[in-house]
């Protein structure tokens, strides 16, 4: 027997649909290049959305074709964002921050036919130009007002575009509505691709309240780039409540995103928390220059976020960090933690040491950890590596069948997070497995070590790496950060970790860099730390020999 309810597709027609009818006076609203500031309403951009789709369709765009973006957080990105998966095409997000060899694979993957491009960001294709073999057509966006040489002016377009007779096809739920790619830093980028459905049921579950629980009254900035994993899916979910959205284009540093939660009134952001340290350094200095009352959460993901910055925001500015995790595979909503009931109230070391995890399942996600004896138990513990499935997890890569090993054999998603689960559910991420450091036999957490030492009233920021050693096999180094105008030695580091971990934990060696590199989506690349300190502690020893 079957029940007798509506086959209701989810998809993000109906996300726009409704953005029109009920928030169509709701703002939208982004910072340009040049810091000025433009204003429109969901309405607005339905009547835009109409017009790209004509554009697009008058430039042969088909169902099922790959239409790229290579741009900033605006309000241009979000249009495309809306119109090409609407049409029945497919949004493909590019990743700015990547090597030009990475971009050009990415686009011959994807097989994309056309690519909206900021005109500030067209040097990044200048090298590939030639390479790109299935790109029809370039529209570039006018972001900062000077004459367009190449490709077609965006504006150009749309202005001879009647968005009034279009009719969006009927789509079902399961059609590609996006899709993005790994950051690429264990081998060649990995694309994942979303369905109408995957995205819907995402947006819904941002809403939760023991999620992300966006809101009609909120004002949502996504610091998170709109090429990373769907912008962590904030622009949908807005549009969906009839969330206000601030975009802060190619401006990022601190002071330029204070200067927008404040004028603009933002209740909701999010992002790495590289940009959450520089941030909360910024209100230490000026503890009384800035207005953020009205920010209820500041969402951390990407990497674990160390306890003394969550507590510092807390206990010294009032703002509330919550720590989310997931993936470009996730869509990417994975779990999130909120404080449970019995924990909420007093902001003891408990509480804190809660919120320093990673969350909770969101609701349709499902959580286990495995190891070399099977899967772990749920006990705060023993650490397996993370795996995931749900109802917006992928379940294969894009045209990559050499990628099936990412996947159990009964269909989960293999994360390469290494966690341990506590016995409600609540995860926390103890490291990636490839950052893992095993010495003696014995695992010791980076992750752990790293969110210590940041702890440091004198450390801005640390990462920790595993570096050969001639008897343990692996022991820690700690590369370390120290704010301006602040000092530590080594021994004094070392001595701060020893009176909260045993001995051997306790890294071997402390070297002071003027910064820690990063991967594309703003993480610690620690990949080019271990190469570059690998050998350190045995020439260390010989040297002492």
């Amino acid at each position: 027997m079957h029940g007798l309810m509506m086959d209701y597709p989810l998809t993000i027609q109906t996300i726009l649909d409704r953005a029109e009818r009920m928030y169509g006076h709701k703002h939208v609203t982004s910072q340009l290049t040049d810091k000025s500031i433009h204003r429109y309403t969901y309405a607005d951009m339905g009547k835009r959305v109409r017009q790209l789709v004509a554009v697009l369709t008058k430039l042969g765009v088909q169902p099922g074709d790959r239409v790229a973006t290579l741009c900033w957080n605006h309000y241009w990105h979000l249009e495309a964002y809306f119109a090409i998966p609407c049409m029945g095409a497919v949004l493909h997000t590019l990743n700015l921050r990547l090597h030009h060899s990475d971009l050009e694979f990415i686009i011959n993957h994807a097989e994309d036919r056309v690519i909206i491009v900021d005109d500030i960001l067209l040097p990044l294709l200048e090298p590939i130009k030639d390479k790109i073999k299935t790109v029809k057509h370039l529209i570039v966006v006018p972001t900062s007002g000077k004459p367009i040489s190449v490709g077609k002016n965006y504006e150009e377009l749309m202005a001879d575009a009647d968005g009034s007779s279009v009719r969006l096809p009927e789509l079902e739920e399961s059609a590609a509505a996006a899709m993005c790619y790994t950051s690429g830093t264990t081998g060649r980028p990995k694309g994942v691709v979303y369905s109408h459905r995957a995205i819907s049921l995402h947006s819904m579950a941002a809403g939760l309240y023991d999620t992300l629980g966006v809101r009609e009254a909120d004002v949502v900035l996504p610091v998170v780039p709109m090429f990373h994993a769907n912008a962590w899916g904030l622009p949908h979910a807005c549009a969906l409540f009839g969330a206000s959205q601030v975009f802060p284009g190619p401006h990022l540093d601190p002071p330029s995103l204070l200067h927008l939660f404040e004028s603009q009134k933002v209740t909701l952001t999010g992002g790495v928390p590289t940009i959450w340290l520089g941030i909360l350094q910024i209100l230490d200095a000026n503890p009384d220059k800035y207005d953020l009352h009205r920010l209820r959460a500041m969402v951390v993901g990407g990497s674990a976020a160390p306890v003394s910055m969550i507590r510092g925001f807390r206990e010294r500015h009032n703002l509330n960090v919550v720590h989310a995790w997931g993936m470009t595979e996730t869509c990417p909503l994975g779990t999130v933690c909120f404080v449970p009931s019995s924990l909420d109230g007093a902001c003891d070391d408990e509480h804190y040491k809660q919120r320093s995890r990673q969350g909770f399942p969101a609701p349709f996600v499902e959580v286990r950890a495995s190891n070399e004896s099977g899967i772990v138990p749920w006990d705060g513990k023993e650490m397996g590596e993370l795996e995931v499935r749900g109802a917006w997890v992928a379940k294969a890569y894009h045209n990559n069948p050499e990628a099936k090993t990412s996947f159990t054999e009964d269909g989960w998603f293999k994360t390469g997070d290494i966690v341990s689960i506590e016995p409600n559910g609540c995860i926390q991420i103890q490291d990636r497995a490839k950052d893992v450091i095993k010495s003696g036999g014995e695992w010791i957490s980076s992750v752990e070590l790293e969110n210590a030492i940041m702890g440091h009233p004198s450390v801005a920021e640390a990462a920790v790496v595993a570096v050969n050693h001639p008897k343990w096999a692996e022991r820690p180094l700690a590369c370390v950060v120290l704010k301006q105008g602040k000092h530590a030695s080594a021994d004094e580091i070392k001595e701060y970790l020893s009176t909260m971990f045993a001995k051997w934990w306790v890294p071997d060696a402390v070297v002071f860099v003027h910064e820690i590199p990063r991967t594309s989506a703003g993480k610690f690349l620690k990949s080019k730390l271990r190469d570059q300190f690998k050998d350190y502690l045995c020439t260390v020893a010989s040297n002492a020999e």
